[in-house]
C-alpha cells in the first residue's frame, strides 16, 4: 500500500487559466482533498504563474496557514520552499508555528530555487548551481541547528550567520517537524538527504530508477550510521488521469499544441508521457493508473505526490478518489 498526496505547482509548461491556482480553487481543493481520503495536499513556492501574464498565485505560507486551520487530518507542506529568496530562520519560525496550529501535520521541504524569471523581477541572486547548492547546505545547517536546540545557537557560513540565536515560540517536538529534501543527485543533493532529511522526494522516476536511487541512499544513511528507516522515501510525478479512454483523451488535450505528440496516436501520447517527455509520469485509467502506482510500491515509494493539474474539474477529482484511493491506500 502506499499514501496518496497531491500537488499543486504554478510553474509547469502545460500551465493554463484553468490550471492556474488563485484563492476560490485552492480553498475548495482543500476542502475536497480533506473529505476524498487522501493523505495530504502540497504547495510549490513561486511568486507567480508560468503563464505569459504572469498572474500572482496564493502566497505559501499563507496558503498552508488557511489549510492548517480549516483540515484536521491532512498532512501538507512546501515541495519546495527555495532558500534563494526564503531565510532559513524565518522559514522555520513559519514551519513550527503551522506544525503547532495542525497538530504536528506540517512537513518543511527546502530546495535550491530555479526559476531564473521570477528571481531576476523581484531581485533575488539565484546563483550558479554549485553555490545553490552550498546555500542550500548552509540553510540546512541552520534549520537543524535551530530546530534540535533550545539553547542559543551561532552559525558562521558564507550566506547565513546566527549569533546567539533561538526560537523562542519553538516547543521541542516529538517527533520534530519532519525535514523534506526533493532531487535525484547522486553526488550532492541524497548526501544532503542523508545528513539532514527526515523525508526523500524523489522527482519523477521510473520504479526502477527510484530502486536504484533509494538504494544509494541505503547506503549512504549507514555512512551517517542512520538506519534505511530513518528516512521516509516519497515520489513527485505529474498526473493525468480519465475515468474512460475518452476522458482521458479530452485531458490530454494539450498535447495537440506540443510538437512531439501532435498528431500521434493517443496510445502513442500515452506511453511518451509515461517515460519519455519531461520526465516519468503517471497516465491513464483507475486501472491504467493502480498498475502504475503498485509498481512504484513494489520499488519502495511510500507516498505518491501526484501533480493535479485539473483544478476547475471536481468531478474527475472525484472520480480519481473513489476509482484509486481505496485500492492502493490504507485508511
Amino acid at each position: 500500500m502506499v499514501a496518496i498526496s497531491l500537488m499543486i505547482l504554478e510553474h509547469t509548461p502545460i500551465v493554463s487559466e484553468l490550471h492556474r491556482p488563485d484563492w476560490p480553487r485552492w480553498k475548495r481543493l482543500v476542502a475536497e482533498v480533506e473529505t476524498l481520503g487522501f493523505a495530504g495536499l502540497y504547495r510549490g513556492d513561486h511568486f507567480t504563474s508560468a503563464l505569459p501574464s504572469g498572474e500572482e498565485s496564493p502566497e505559501m505560507i499563507v496558503a498552508l496557514s488557511y489549510l492548517a486551520s480549516q483540515t484536521q487530518r491532512l498532512s501538507f507542506g512546501t515541495l519546495v520552499a527555495p532558500l534563494s529568496f526564503r531565510h532559513p530562520a524565518l522559514l522555520l519560525r513559519q514551519a513550527v508555528a503551522l506544525s503547532e496550529l495542525s497538530a504536528g501535520r506540517m512537513i518543511l521541504g527546502v530546495g535550491t530555487g530555479w526559476e531564473e524569471g521570477e528571481h531576476q523581477t523581484f531581485g533575488f541572486d539565484l546563483l550558479d548551481v554549485p553555490a545553490r547548492l552550498a546555500r542550500l547546505e548552509e540553510g540546512l545547517e541552520v534549520i537543524t541547528r535551530l530546530l534540535g536546540s533550545d539553547e542559543p545557537v551561532t552559525y558562521e557560513g558564507r550566506f547565513f550567520q546566527l549569533r546567539g540565536a533561538r526560537l523562542l515560540s519553538q516547543k521541542l517536538q516529538s517527533p520534530r517537524l519532519p525535514i523534506l529534501i526533493g532531487g535525484n543527485g547522486l553526488h550532492r543533493t541524497l548526501p544532503l538527504v542523508a545528513h539532514y532529511a527526515d523525508i526523500w522526494n524523489g522527482q519523477r522516476l521510473t520504479p526502477e530508477a527510484f530502486q536504484r536511487r533509494s538504494a544509494h541512499l541505503d547506503a549512504l544513511l549507514s555512512e551517517e550510521g542512520r538506519p534505511p528507516e530513518s528516512v521516509k522515501r516519497t515520489l513527485y510525478c505529474w498526473l493525468h488521469f480519465g475515468r474512460t479512454m475518452e476522458e482521458l483523451d479530452q485531458v490530454l488535450a494539450f498535447r495537440h499544441e506540443i510538437p512531439d505528440l501532435a498528431g500521434r496516436p493517443l496510445a502513442e501520447v500515452i506511453q511518451t508521457l509515461r517515460t519519455e517527455l519531461w520526465g516519468n509520469r503517471l497516465v491513464g485509467t483507475p486501472e491504467m493508473l493502480i498498475e502504475q502506482i503498485q509498481a512504484y510500491a513494489g520499488a519502495g515509494v511510500e507516498e505518491l505526490v501526484l501533480h493535479w493539474f485539473e483544478l476547475d474539474n471536481s468531478e474527475l477529482l472525484h472520480g480519481f478518489a473513489e476509482s484509486i484511493l481505496p485500492r492502493v491506500q490504507d485508511n
